[in-house]
């Protein structure tokens, strides 16, 4: 990473559109995903220059430094929270949280007076109300309705299956008459949360109650067909002053509910079909002009500075066909998706792994580490990993949640 002149300051912070979705500025997690976003923590590394800072509520021990280096990483400066406000930089460059919201502002705001004027003059410096907006699931129907439009390819997703906005348990119910089985999503939500898959009928009451959860809660749910899926596919871009970089593709991978697990890293998995593989890089041709030039007209590209991933959906309709959802959703934020663009320089160019999360309520990360640490060991080669397991996030005894490559 270039090193600024100025520390930039780093926080994971992958509820934010939560708080998005909830608007007030003392908003908190639910107790697990305070666990998740702490146990997690030191994730922001991958991003971070030397100089910079990343926000933890624990300091890593030394082993974890030791640990960076075997693949050439000199990790930034870990600090608390409290020692950032007792003895913060004298100048910052820019505040980097995972993602903008008004709790995060508020959470940062002491920080602010020392960053960099240009960083002050970016529109995310301050939080705006129409903000929040952008943020949702309905921004990126907006935009997948003008990519329908004005590139009407065959291979797009049909008019008759496009998403659609549903304010009540009746217009859910058309949507079932007529696609037989739904997706129902929170405008505002992230990594696979947030999400009800409707594959039998009648919905059971506990599910209904849920969806109207939803709509009463953010004021009206996404409603998407449910689709045979064959591939996920995110573009990662980087929106500066109102121009668009394209980063990379990236491939994720969900589970049934939709709940993220991880990222294909240096290229699409080997086993992948020849047929899919072929579909996503024609479509990708097509769709990472199409999506710069509509969302360069959009009011993402005034109001927001940053990083952010649009996801597809690849699937096969009823004749079996190929097709593609060109703008599933639009992610805000740094996402994992990017983080695993990152990694990929960590692995030797010639190699496959995977990047994934790890939680299971009934192991602790440490011990997951250690059994990983045995069955698949480390192999280096010029600190590029040729073979084996290693761990990304910092841990200890009670740390529950984790990430890491397998190679």
């Amino acid at each position: 990473m270039q090193q600024s002149a100025h520390p930039n300051i780093y926080l994971f912070n992958p509820t934010c559109e939560y708080a998005v979705g909830n608007g007030n500025a003392s908003w908190h997690p639910n107790k697990i995903l305070q666990k998740m976003e702490a146990d997690l923590a030191t994730l922001p590394l991958y991003f971070a220059a030397e100089n910079d800072f990343v926000i933890v509520p624990d300091l890593p021990e030394s082993e974890f430094f030791k640990h960076l280096q075997k693949v050439g990483i000199t990790p930034p400066h870990f600090v608390t929270e409290k020692q950032l406000q007792n003895s913060p930089p004298e100048q910052i460059g820019q505040l980097k949280p995972w993602g903008w919201s008004p709790a995060v502002h508020k959470r940062l705001e002491n920080l602010k007076p020392k960053c960099q004027t240009e960083f002050k003059n970016t529109p995310v410096f301050n939080w705006k109300p129409e903000y929040r907006e952008l943020y949702s699931k309905k921004f990126a129907l907006q935009i997948l309705h003008q990519l329908v439009d004005n590139y009407q390819s065959p291979n797009f997703i049909g008019e008759n299956e496009i998403t659609e906005v549903c304010k009540t348990q009746d217009q859910i119910e058309k949507l079932l008459a007529k696609w037989d089985k739904l997706m129902v999503k929170a405008p505002w939500s992230s990594s696979g949360r947030g999400l009800q898959p409707i594959t039998k009928q009648p919905i059971h009451d506990k599910v209904w109650e849920k969806l109207l959860g939803i709509v009463k809660e953010q004021g009206y749910a996404i409603v998407e067909a449910f689709q045979n899926k064959e591939l996920d596919l995110a573009f990662q871009f980087e929106l500066k002053a109102g121009k668009i970089n394209f980063l990379g593709t990236s491939n994720f991978s969900a589970d049934k509910k939709g709940q993220y697990l991880g990222n294909s890293l240096n290229g699409l998995p080997d086993e992948l079909d020849k047929d899919v593989k072929g579909f996503a890089e024609e479509m990708s041709l097509l769709i990472v002009p199409a999506l710069k030039k509509e969302i360069g007209k959009s009011e993402l590209a005034k109001n927001y500075e940053g990083f952010f991933g649009v996801d597809t959906l690849i699937f096969r309709d009823e004749n079996n066909t190929l097709k593609i959802n060109p703008c599933l959703e639009i992610n805000v934020r740094h996402n994992m998706g990017l983080l695993s663009l990152y990694l990929e320089k960590f692995i030797a160019p010639t190699k496959k792994g995977r990047f994934r999360m790890f939680y299971n309520p009934k192991q602790y990360f440490a011990d997951f580490c250690q059994q990983m640490n045995h069955d698949y060991p480390l192999v280096l080669e010029k600190e590029k990993i040729i073979s084996g397991f290693f761990p990304l996030t910092a841990y200890s005894k009670s740390t529950q949640f984790g990430a890491y490559i397998l190679v």
